[in-house]
Formats: C-alpha cells, structure tokens, sequence
C-alpha cells in the first residue's frame, strides 16, 4: 500500500511539473491560449431553460434539466448540475453566487421500500422523470417518498461555495456562504441561514427565524427589517446582474478575445 501511494504521489509532482513546464514555455514563445468554455450544455437529450433575462456568467455551468426563471443569475464558477433525471429549478430575482454547487440525487438508499405506490407495480415519478419500480430495484425517490428534485424559490440567494443536493428552499431565504444543504431538507421561506451552516438530511426549517452552526440550531426569530432586507439583497443581485450580462453576449465573447490576440500578431491555439 505504501508503494502504491508513493507511486501515486510521483505520478502527480511530475504530472504538474510537466504541464507547468509546458505552459512557461508556450508563455515564453508567446504562443497564448483561449479557451471555448460553455456556460450552458445538454445533457441526454435535457437542456437548460433561461428567460431572455436571465444571466448566466461565462465561466459558470448549468448542465442538464435546469430552469432558470425571470431575472434569476448563475455566477461565476458556478455549478448547476441536473444530469440524474430530476430537474432543479431557480426561482425569480434568485441568484446562486460565486463557487456554488447545486445538483441532485440519482436515487436514495432503499426507496422502494419508502415507495408509498410500490405494490402498484412500475409508474412514474411525480416529476415525470425516471421510473420508480416495485420490487428490488433501486427507486428513484428519496426515503420521503418524494422525487429527489432542488427547488429554489423565488428572491432567494445562495452563498458563495455552498452546496445544495435534493432539497428545497422557499422563497425569501438567504443562504450564507459556504452553507450545505443536503438531501430531503426543507428550508421554509423568510429564513436567515449563517455561513457555514450545515442542515443535515431530511431537517425542516421553520419560516421565520435565523439559523446557524453545524449541525444547524436556532438562533433567533426575524424582525421585519431582517426579512426586507431578504428582498433587497435579492434585488441588489438582479441589478448587477443586468450589468454584467450587458458586457456578455449570449453568443459568447472568445472570438473577440481571439481577434485581440490576432492583432498583436500572437499565434493562439484553443486550451
């Protein structure tokens, strides 16, 4: 085992020796390089839905059965990932911020057993996604009985490398940065939840409140400035993000990047 990890540690020192040589010599010739990447891709015949308001920022990426509502925003380095079946949608003005990951569950762990119509042979989920299949199949459910689908209602923002896996936020919430949701968790509107906040599985959180720590504990009801302010911050983000999709065209802007590099007289190569 000790050979095999010092292997392993090698392959990876001299792996990131050779392409840090690689790129200080492209650099030092002068070659540059650009890169085609794409905010928005299909994924088995499923493609991201957006409004023609909604900003999704170049180097973020929406995959799959997403939805994206009215004026909502994907920032940068972003993950939207929808590729188990299940949808995720992002309500209006709702924004997920920098580094986020919002994805879904292919299934749960003995579903079928958690399957409120298993004695009805096969049928569909309430999604219309997938197949949820009596006997010793694995479900596609969670141990709720419900779909493993991430909802995100509307004015709510979530925070900075968050993560976010089959669960649901109602509207007017604001997910602190680097919080963790995760599966068959419900997080009720008006709530406040602190950085770094962890609700575990299956935890519902009351409207209403401010909430903190890991595991998640309450720490006090909301007045009615703290819940305006919900709102506003929503906004904030919308009209920001009206500023940044003016300086991005939906068609992508690497051939503008690409046409600068021509005019210096650099030769470029595609990264």
């Amino acid at each position: 085992v000790t050979d095999l990890i010092t292997t392993m540690a090698t392959k990876a020192v001299v792996g990131r020796g050779l392409r840090e040589a690689g790129a200080a010599l492209k650099h030092a010739s002068g070659l540059e390089v650009f890169t085609r990447h794409r905010p928005k891709m299909a994924f088995l015949n499923q493609k991201p839905f957006q409004t023609n308001d909604t900003f999704i920022a170049p180097t973020a990426s929406v995959i799959g059965n997403v939805t994206n509502w009215d004026e909502s925003s994907v920032w940068y380095n972003a993950v939207v990932r929808a590729d188990s079946g299940f949808p995720i949608t992002i309500g209006f003005l709702s924004n997920v911020q920098e580094g986020a990951v919002v994805t879904t569950l292919s299934c749960a762990k003995g579903a079928v057993n958690s399957d409120p119509l298993k004695s009805a042979g096969s049928h569909t989920n309430a999604t219309g996604e997938g197949v949820v299949a009596a006997g010793g199949e694995v479900g596609k459910v969670l141990d709720t009985g419900f779909p493993p689908v991430t909802h995100i209602g509307h004015y709510c923002s979530i925070g900075s490398g968050s993560v976010l896996v089959s669960c649901r936020v109602d509207d007017f919430c604001d997910v602190g940065d680097k919080c963790t949701i995760l599966e068959g968790a419900w997080v009720e509107s008006h709530v406040i939840l602190e950085p770094g906040s962890v609700v575990p599985p299956y935890t519902r959180i009351p409207s209403g409140g401010r909430w903190g720590g890991n595991p998640i504990k309450f720490l006090g009801e909301l007045g009615d400035g703290a819940k305006d302010g919900i709102k506003k911050k929503a906004e904030g983000r919308g009209v920001m993000a009206k500023e940044h999709a003016v300086e991005f065209l939906p068609v992508g802007s690497t051939y503008l990047h690409l046409e600068d590099l021509e005019r210096e007289g650099k030769t470029a190569i595609q990264g």
